[in-house]
């Protein structure tokens, strides 16, 4: 049989089974984490609030201050629902004060 010269239907891509997502610590949030910043792997599909979740596995009083923290993705403020992507950059700025 010869073929038509048609293209095969286009096969999407497999959504990845997981996410690396680096995460940025400011502040007294750096101090309490020990570092400026971190690596995760997520599950795809991971929002922020999973990464929040994550972080608090390993720092007990992490917990209690994610009220009180604004959080950015890729330098754009989102909420805790938002979902984030491989080679996603969450940044978890604490409040800050003075004058």
């Amino acid at each position: 049989m010869r073929e038509t010269g048609r293209p095969s239907p286009a096969v999407p891509p497999a959504a990845p089974a997981a996410i690396g997502v680096r995460v940025l610590f400011f502040a007294s949030l750096a101090d309490l984490m020990g570092d400026r910043q971190r690596n995760l792997d997520l599950p795809a599909g991971a929002t922020v609030s999973d990464a929040l979740r994550d972080l608090a596995q390993g720092a007990p009083d992490f917990a209690s201050r994610v009220p009180h923290l604004s959080f950015a993705v890729n330098e754009a403020f989102v909420t805790a629902d938002t979902p984030l992507s491989d080679g996603d950059e969450l940044a978890l700025i604490p409040p800050v004060s003075g004058g």
